[in-house]
């Protein structure tokens, strides 16, 4: 399998979390600078990329059966080059080649920045599987960003935490921060090119800077998320700043202090909660209550009242009985999140809950997941309310898909918007907006010049 003078052609197909689309946007760069061109039909790709997940099942389930798919279009076309990337690939390793032994290549999520090198193995005959844990080396690849307009940042890998639900520390390895500089080196290069508004990632993001070296005179680590905050804040052309994802363990009030200080963070926080009951945080290996969780939320709100709060929670975790499920409901129901991502328990393997005896049927936890998602759109819609009337600036991103008329935003809040408008006139502008109508996850209003 050699590279031709013809360029050839690639395509990615995403599953899961904002780091995943950060990694895929990578690798895209990547291809990029091997001279392979972007496909949008992946039947017309000489290379196909599955970036995979391992959280829910479904995710994993629905890449095999991509994979069957184009497993068939190999036979037909040898030169047809099929990677698997991500936590699928990092979970299964050779195993993936017994079921699929059409792969050309399977690597985990810590091998994205030497998709190049493994690619030239593979156009050298070889099948390749990059699984094995590495110390991941400063990435100098140039994204191919999705967006003109925002972008993502990896400023932490991997996570220490073991949920015991949980894969993640399996598959995207230990926590590796980046350093300060090299992050902000991105950032400055990003002004420069036009983005207005970053996103800081890590899997586990206020953990940032433990695994640097560094102590300051009161004894804290030298780096943390609210340092590096304070450091990338005034580099130039940037407008907006966000960070995700939170975990309660670590989240402080000083870092809360420093986003109501900076005024380019934007007032919305991710932190997931998982469930509202103690006992089930205590199974999950958590390592906080709800209360402390509540606290923090109430911190927030003392500091900034206008806030938004966004969140993840599970339902039908191994034992969880009626009376802890309807604990997540009140903390909820008390919180009022303006957004709430909800699943039912997937037992996921290598994981100690999977093995629990206790699982719990699969309508049972249908029943519940539907009686969260009922509560969180009636919550939602609450928040909601309190845009009607108001002006809020919204970041143009791109054209509304359903009406051509219309362009489409976020406010600070990370509320999407739609107004009237051009959008070549406007993508990447700041625009006041006057709330004239409010939906449970979204807004409509008008443009004010």
């Amino acid at each position: 399998m050699t590279m031709t003078s013809t360029p050839r052609r690639y395509h990615i197909t995403t599953f899961g979390c904002q780091m995943n689309k950060a990694d895929s946007e990578r690798m895209a760069g990547i291809l990029e600078d091997m001279g392979f061109k972007w496909s949008q039909d992946p039947n017309g790709a000489d290379l196909i990329l599955y970036n995979t997940c391992t959280i829910r099942d479904n995710a994993e389930q629905k890449v095999y059966s991509y994979l069957g798919r184009q497993a068939k279009r190999k036979h037909e076309n040898p030169d047809l080059t099929l990677v698997v990337a991500g936590c699928v690939a990092q979970q299964e390793g050779e195993k993936i080649l017994r079921r699929v032994p059409e792969l050309d290549l399977v690597m985990g999520p810590q091998h994205a920045n030497r998709l190049e090198d493994l690619l030239t193995q593979v156009f050298d005959g070889n099948q390749v599987v990059a699984t094995e844990p590495i110390h991941i080396v400063e990435d100098i690849t140039k994204p191919r960003r999705d967006s003109t307009v925002t972008a993502w940042v990896n400023i932490i890998y991997g996570c220490n935490e073991r949920c015991s639900y949980c894969v993640v520390p399996n598959v995207r390895g230990v926590e590796q921060s980046r350093t300060p500089e090299a992050i902000y080196a991105e950032m400055e290069l990003l002004g420069k090119q036009g983005y207005k508004e970053i996103t800081l990632l890590g899997q586990n993001i206020d953990a940032y800077g433990r695994d640097l070296p560094g102590v300051t005179p009161s004894g804290r680590h030298q780096h943390t998320l609210t340092d590096l905050l304070y450091q990338v804040h005034d580099i130039s052309g940037i407008e907006r700043l966000r960070f995700a994802t939170s975990h309660p363990r670590y989240f402080t009030e000083r870092l809360i202090k420093a986003c109501d200080e900076l005024p380019k963070v934007c007032e919305h926080f991710h932190i997931p909660f998982q469930s509202g009951d103690n006992e089930v945080l205590k199974a999950m290996k958590r390592g906080y209550t709800h209360q402390k969780y509540r606290r923090i939320i109430d911190k927030i709100r003392e500091y900034m009242p206008d806030a938004s709060i966004s969140a993840d929670a599970i339902v039908g975790f191994p034992g969880e009985t009626e009376e802890q499920f309807e604990n997540t409901l009140q903390l909820v129901d008390d919180i009022g999140f303006d957004q709430l991502n909800t699943a039912a328990y997937s037992p996921r393997p290598g994981t100690p809950a999977a093995l629990w005896e206790q699982q719990l049927s699969e309508e049972v936890k249908s029943d519940r997941l539907q009686r969260l998602n009922h509560l969180v759109a009636q919550k939602a819609a609450q928040r909601s309310q309190r845009y009607l009337g108001r002006i809020e600036e919204v970041l143009v991103e791109d054209q509304n898909p359903k009406d051509k008329s219309q362009v489409m935003g976020r406010t600070q809040g990370n509320r999407l918007t739609f107004f009237k408008g051009n959008i070549d006139e406007l993508k990447g502008q700041l625009i006041k907006v006057e709330i004239t109508e409010v939906r449970a996850f979204s807004l409509t209003g008008e443009a004010i010049f």
